[in-house]
C-alpha cells in the first residue's frame, strides 16, 4: 500500500469512526492515529474527527438543558441526524481528495 492509499483509508477510518459517536470507539480511533501517524494530513483528519466528536458532546448537552424548555427537542432530532449526515460526507470527500484535510462546517470550537 503506498503512501497515498494509507492516506486515505486512515483519513477515512478517522471520520467514519464518528458514526459509532456513542462509544468509545470514535474518539479512540482519531486518537491512535493522531499518534501513530506521521502524515500531516492524516493528522489534521484525526484533530478534525475529535473535534467534531467534543463539538457534538457540547451540542448535546446543550440542547439537552434546552430540551427540558421544548426547545432543545427539534435541536437534538436535528444533532442526531447530523452526527450521521456528517461524517459520511467527510469520508466521502476525503476518498476523494485525500491531498486536504476536510473540515466539518458545524465545528465551532477547535480544541486541537
Amino acid at each position: 500500500m503506498n503512501d497515498l492509499e494509507k492516506r486515505k483509508v486512515y483519513s477515512v477510518l478517522c471520520h467514519g469512526s464518528q458514526l459509532l459517536s456513542y462509544t468509545g470507539v470514535s474518539i479512540l480511533v482519531p486518537i491512535l492515529f493522531l499518534v501513530i501517524s506521521e502524515d500531516l494530513v492524516v493528522q489534521a483528519n484525526a484533530k478534525e474527527s475529535i473535534n467534531l466528536f467534543i463539538n457534538l458532546l457540547i451540542y448535546g448537552v446543550i440542547f439537552l438543558i434546552l430540551a427540558f424548555v421544548l426547545l432543545g427537542i427539534p435541536l437534538l432530532i436535528f444533532l442526531l441526524v447530523a452526527s450521521f449526515i456528517l461524517p459520511i460526507i467527510a469520508m466521502v470527500k476525503v476518498a476523494s481528495h485525500p491531498d486536504v484535510p476536510y473540515l466539518y462546517p458545524l465545528v465551532m470550537w477547535h480544541f486541537f
